[in-house]
This record gives structure tokens, sequence and C-alpha cells, in this order.
């Protein structure tokens, strides 16, 4: 198996609200730990890297958040000037103007000129060799297949000329799997499960990159092992919850409210267990599961990641 943080370009996508910003994040926190020079690229650019790193605003030029870590947020009129003086050799003076209006006629007309822009800034910085690792927190379920699969069909679309040169070696970078991977992230939720099974089917479909990780976020510890659960459900009635409360010097309605609260857990938790389950069981048996458990606490900002980044490590 190749190792995870091995590969040079990594995009972490699911469902909406599953974390996988934290888990982005985090990943290059972990990279950047491990003596990697890493990039955190945020496709979307909604300020959410920003908090995770508490760092203020993350610019397309990029903002060093570590040592070894820059975090960046994409901007496509950005990357097409970039794209034109870099590669195209165009001089680009202020503004684009004109330039950015001729783009939007025809990225309107010719679906994938947008987002090839946006896959062509990461896979330029993994050929460029300016980082060791480029994670990107790319577009939620809905979206990242067209971004993924963009290169390839502008490939089948441009036959010649420089366009078709651009896409062949940024399809030499997506297509090997031991340079790039897709993380999905869920939690063990009905809705994030079926999104992730069904996201990895097309991944592995429609896009030229591999699945490379399945990340379960929020999972839940187990509070009682089989004996400790036929202890609790012993005690567990009315009669000898009164009994605990006189021992233990507590008012009943307290008792009761932990002994709703720690019932309510244990059901959420063997649900989440069956939705882990046809997780495992919708996904190839050869791509590996990560497991991230809940944190009880500050879900967001440096203190969360660098907990996750923490867990992770443990995991990988």
């Amino acid at each position: 198996m190749i190792s995870l943080l091995s590969r040079r370009l990594l995009f972490v996508t699911g469902k909406g609200g599953v974390g996988k910003t934290t888990v982005a994040a985090a990943l290059g926190l972990l990279a950047s730990e491990q003596g990697k020079r890493t990039l955190v690229c945020e496709v979307e650019p909604k300020g959410d890297l920003s908090v995770a790193y508490e760092c203020g605003s993350t610019p397309f030029s990029g903002r060093r958040v570590g040592p070894l870590l820059t975090a960046m947020s994409m901007d496509t009129e950005a990357s097409l000037r970039e794209y034109l003086r870099l590669i195209a050799r165009v001089p680009v003076v202020g503004r684009i103007g004109p330039v950015a209006s001729a783009f939007d006629f025809v990225a309107t007309a010719a679906p994938g000129i947008r987002e090839i822009l946006t896959i062509g800034k990461l896979c330029y910085e993994v050929r460029e060799n300016h980082y060791d690792l480029v994670v990107v927190d790319a577009s939620a379920t809905g979206q990242v297949i067209g971004q993924l699969a963009a290169p390839v069909g502008i490939n089948e679309l441009v036959r010649v000329g420089i366009v078709r040169n651009q896409t062949g070696w940024m399809l030499d970078i997506l297509r090997d799997p031991a340079t790039t991977g897709a993380v999905i992230v869920s939690t063990p939720e009905e809705m994030p499960v079926s999104e992730a099974v069904d996201l990895a089917s097309r991944v592995e479909a429609e896009t030229p990159v591999k699945l490379a990780c399945v990340i379960a976020n929020r999972v839940l510890p187990e509070l009682f092992g089989r004996r400790e659960e036929i202890v609790f459900e012993s005690v567990s009635s009315r009669a000898r919850t009164d009994q605990m409360a006189e021992a233990l010097g507590v008012g009943v309605p307290a008792l009761t409210s932990v002994m709703s609260a720690a019932r309510l857990a244990v059901t959420i938790r063997r649900d989440g267990a069956a939705h882990l389950e046809r997780l495992r069981e919708g996904i190839d048996e050869s791509v590996p599961s990560l497991y991230l458990p809940y944190l009880f606490g500050r879900a967001h900002g440096l203190r969360a990641i660098r907990q996750v980044a923490r867990l992770l490590g443990e995991e990988l």
C-alpha cells in the first residue's frame, strides 16, 4: 500500500459538513511536521482554511502558517494571469480586463475551462517541485467530479496545440497513483455514507484520479463492552435508579439525565457502527479506511487541527 503522505497531491472531498476542511488542514500540518514542504489549498475560498489555521486571509500567493506549511485560496482570475505569464508567455500588466471578459465567455461556452485552471495550478506546483505535498481542500461531492475530470474532457475536445500539451502533463500527474490520490471524508451517518460510497465509484469511473483513502470522521467511542452493557441495562430501571441515587447522594433527576444521555450515546454509537459497516462494504477492500474519534470539545481552530493531526498520525 502506498503511504498516504508519500504522495505529492491529495484531493480531500466529501459531503458538505463532514469536516473535510479540518481533515485537509490536519493532513497538511501533519506532513509539515514530518519535514515535508506542504501547501494546503482551499478551492472554494470561503475562509474555512483561515479559520482552521487561525491565520487571517489565505491569498492566492499563499500565506506561511508554519515553518514548512503554506496555505492559499484558489482565485480563477489570478490563476489565469499566472497561466498566461508562465505557460503561454503572454505579458500581463494590471488587471486582465478584456482577457478576463473573453475568458468568461469561453468558459461559459466550453465547460471545464475554469476547472482546468484550478487543477492546472495544483499540478503545476507539483511539477515544478515547489512543495513536497499539495493538499487540496476540494469542492464537495456535487462538484469535485467535474473538477477532477476536466483535464480528460479538455484533452478529448482539443486535439492539437498548447492547450492539448498542457492537459497532457496534467494527466500524467493525475493518473499516477503514487503521485496523486483522492481522500473521501464521511461521518457515520446515513446520507454522508451514501454519498461517500457513490462518490468513490464515480471517482474511479469518471476521473483519472485513484481513491487513496476513506476517512470516517466523528466516530463515537464505545462506552460499554458487552458485560458493562448488561450491568447498565440491569441498573436502568426506575427502582434501581432510586437506589443508586440514594447510595451516591445525588438527586434522582440528575442521575436519570446521566443514564438517558448514556443510553442515547449507545444508540448513536450502534447506528454509527451500522453505517460504518455499510461504508466498508461499499468501498473497494484495497482502499484503506481511517477513523477519527468525535472531539468532545472545540471542533474549530488550530488547537483542534493539531489534535486531529495527532490522531491521523496514529492512524497512518
